[in-house]
């Protein structure tokens, strides 16, 4: 008797913790959208800025985060897989197998700042590069790395030993099992971990400040060194600061709308294939 109250005390406090951050996301999400919404319009979406933000819009933040999420999927995705593979595969049940692991989890804890920074210190100053779109994409590739490399390792420690099995039964060789039977299957938890960790690699501020982006007068690079990008985390972090002119304010909440939107896009989209995954992983 008194566990069973022991437990209806804890799922009961665990709902209200739940209930209680549910509550304050949808507050926050309600502030952004209707502080947000008026500066939302045509050309909001397809000009550049001007006037220091008070007009114009946010044409060339929206493509230069595009450019930085999309170069840190093209460094993640692969190195992600190679990662995986090591260590779900050939080093599964082995000691350096749990240090690779143990690696990518302090990996993953490491502040997004000191990427920035030691970005800022290999490329930018020792390499001289200056700021560029390639860096920063390079920068934010490897902070999601952890989190891609996770979700993939969790499938295939969920895909079926029998399938191996049956595979090696054929006569086949571990780089051929590799390419017909593990990489088909767990391709869904590449794309999940892939769209959780450019969600989070959108609304990065820190690491691409000191690598990537400026406030303005960049447009579509043209090269690799010196080529900055804008960028809409960077966006707000400056005119939030520096500026108390109203129609700088306005702006600043749309921007912060339509990055809210992208993030919560790429989680959306994750969320089907994670569950379809589990549910694969389930019926298996």
């Amino acid at each position: 008797m008194r566990r069973r109250l022991t437990d209806i005390a804890f799922r009961t406090a665990t709902g209200l913790c739940a209930c209680v951050a549910c509550g304050l996301l949808v507050v926050i999400v309600w502030a952004i959208c209707q502080r947000g919404w008026p500066a939302l319009s045509w050309r909001f979406f397809t000009e550049q800025i001007r006037l220091v933000g008070a007009d114009g819009g946010i044409f060339y933040n929206v493509l230069g985060t595009g450019i930085l999420v999309l170069t840190a999927l093209a460094v993640s995705a692969p190195l992600a897989t190679a990662i995986a593979l090591v260590q779900a595969v050939y080093l599964r049940g082995r000691p350096l197998g749990a240090m690779l692991g143990l690696f990518l989890q302090v990996l993953n804890g490491v502040p997004s700042l000191l990427f920035g920074l030691i970005g800022m210190i290999v490329f930018v100053q020792a390499l001289g590069w200056g700021k560029s779109w390639l860096i920063g994409g390079l920068v934010l590739g490897f902070m999601i790395l952890p989190t891609v490399c996770v979700a993939l390792v969790e499938r295939i420690a969920a895909l079926p030993s029998r399938y191996v099995e049956a595979a090696a039964g054929l006569g086949l060789r571990r780089s051929q099992i590799i390419r017909s039977v593990i990489l088909p299957q767990t391709k869904g938890g590449l794309i999940t971990g892939s769209l959780l960790g450019l969600a989070r690699a959108a609304g990065e501020t820190a690491p691409i400040m000191f690598t990537a982006t400026v406030f303005a007068g960049a447009t579509v690079p043209r090269g690799v060194s010196e080529s900055p990008v804008l960028s809409l985390p960077y966006h707000i972090f400056i005119l939030s600061q520096d500026s108390f002119d109203p129609a700088v304010v306005t702006k600043v909440w749309g921007a912060a709308l339509t990055l809210l939107a992208l993030v919560c896009s790429l989680s959306l989209i994750a969320l089907p294939a994670r569950l379809k995954n589990h549910e694969e992983a389930n019926n298996v």
